[in-house]
Parts: structure tokens; sequence; C-alpha cells
């Protein structure tokens, strides 16, 4: 993909932008086989069609293995510190609105200790591109459980299995009020590079979660519902004004009556209504506290 600018971005010659005018001279170092690899290239694969100079665009990331995408990017960027990526690209966003903004984080950075900064820069439509990538882990502290790790999961910071019910990133997202919202997955390139293109395009905040895979310490983390033979009966690709069906056979499919799910009729004849499971009774704290202490018998 290519796309003609001016010189630099403030007059001059147009030149010819091309994926290589985004791709830095730094060394990728993530695991081989990481998700990161694969939005990185579709990020670096769309930004010449938005027509913008690189030294217009800033990346801003905070701590863990998304942290690192700024160094890749031969654009502007900033790695900030844990949780605080959103209030710095505030900050820029608020001062130079000639420059497209973007944060890249991850479901341990931006739904733990940076939490409160994602919703604020939500929920004021900060011209900030944010892109999360969800792995249900936290990697680059070697595999402790993330605020997405799925409920009684066994990690090195939860030998017992975790006892929370994972935050949902998208539900955060719309809770805040966010202008532009939406989901994709790191080994569906297609879809995954034109979403992100048009999150780039959109004026105003965007969150985009990317569903991602870490095959070092949470390999799998997604594969009830993206691997080749689930998929089709699991993910639904929502398109504007289409029908939301999904299924092999296009036999499933969601609609809503209000605000409450109703069986989908006429032509299409779908017989089955996908639901999303219950959420587990929260006893697992209250058995975990009204325990003995450990390395202690009770009375």
């Amino acid at each position: 993909m290519s796309a003609l600018v001016t010189g630099n971005g403030n007059g001059g010659t147009p030149v010819e932008l091309t994926k290589a005018d985004f791709q830095s001279d730094q060394e990728t170092r993530w695991c081989p086989g990481c998700g990161d690899y694969a939005v990185l290239a579709a990020v670096q694969g769309f930004m010449p069609e938005l027509g913008i100079p690189p030294e217009k665009i800033v990346f801003v990331t905070g701590i863990g293995c998304a942290g690192r995408f700024s160094y890749y990017m031969d654009t502007y960027g900033m790695h900030g510190i844990h949780g605080r990526a959103p209030a710095l690209a505030t900050g820029l966003a608020a001062s130079r609105d000639d420059l497209s903004v973007w944060i890249v984080t991850g479901d341990g950075d931006a739904l733990s200790i940076g939490t409160n900064h994602l919703i604020h820069a939500l929920r004021r439509n900060v011209p900030v591109k944010i892109l999360l990538f969800n792995n249900r882990i936290y990697g680059l502290t070697k595999g402790q459980a993330s605020p997405t790790s799925e409920f009684g999961k066994k990690t090195k910071s939860t030998p017992a299995g975790t006892v929370d019910t994972p935050i949902m990133p998208l539900t955060i997202a719309l809770a805040a009020e966010a202008s532009f919202v939406a989901r994709s997955v790191d080994t569906h390139t297609e879809h995954l590079q034109g979403t992100l293109e048009r999150s780039g395009r959109h004026k105003g905040s965007s969150f985009v979660e990317v569903l991602q895979n870490c095959n070092i310490f949470n390999d799998g983390a997604w594969r009830d519902f993206t691997d080749r033979e689930v998929r089709e009966g699991r993910m639904l690709v929502l398109e504007h004004g289409k029908p939301m069906i999904f299924g092999k056979d296009r036999d499933k499919g969601i609609r809503l009556s209000g605000l409450r799910i109703r069986q989908p009729d006429g032509d299409g004849g779908l017989r089955q209504l996908w639901r999303r499971p219950r959420r587990p009774r929260h006893t697992a704290t209250r058995d975990l506290l009204s325990g003995p202490a450990p390395g202690r018998t009770s009375r």
C-alpha cells in the first residue's frame, strides 16, 4: 500500500509513502510466534493509506510486551510508565491537534493500574486511537493472572485458581461511551487491518481490542473462539446494516428487541440463539477468606 503526501506534512513536493516508511531499524524482540508481530505488520501496512507522514504520528505505550511497539514504528513515540499511556496521550493530543496520536497497551497495563486513565480518555472523546492487546496474561513478568484471565485460571500468582470473573474490555469502552469500539483477532489479518484502518480515520477516541495469543505463557488463550475448527460457530463478524448471522450453516443469529436478545426469524430460518454462559457465583473469594490461614489447621 502507498499514498502520496506532501514532503513534511506542511507543504512541499509530494512523496509516496509505503510500508517501509513506518518500519524502524530496531530489532523486534518479542517471542517467536507472538501475536504482536501480526498487529505490528497490520499497522505498518495501512499507515500509508492514511496519508499522514510519519513525523505527524506519535505512538504512546505503557509497560508490558505491548510497550515495545513504539520502538518498531518509524514515527515519534513515547514509552511511558505503567498504565499511564492514556494520560500522556491526552496531554499530547490536547496540545497538538495536528498530530495523529496512538496508544498501544495490554490487558494488564490498561485494565489494572491504568483503568481510570483509560475510562476518562474515552469518556472525554480525546482524539486518540487505543489498541488493547488482550492475551489474558501478564507476559513480560512471566505468566501471572491479568484482569482478563478466566475464572479459576491457575498461574504463578494464582496457584489455586483466580477468584475473580474477568473484565470484558469492550464493556468498559461502551460504558465510557467511546465513540468507536471494535474487536478483532491477531490471526484474522484482513479483518484486523481493516478494523485498525477505520479506527485510524475516526475523529475522536477509538478503542480496538485485539484478541491475541501468548504462545509462551498462555498458549491457546482464545482457542475456544478463534481456532479454524470452531470459529464459524462461535464468532460473529458485525457489519453495518447487515443481520447478525453466523455459524457454519449460517443458522445462528442474534436480534435485539430493545435491550433484550431475541431469536431471529424470517427467511433465514435460524434455529439457535447464542447466549453468553452464566457468570460463576462469586463464592470462591468468600471460601478463600473464611478458610484457615496457610500452614495452619482449623480447630
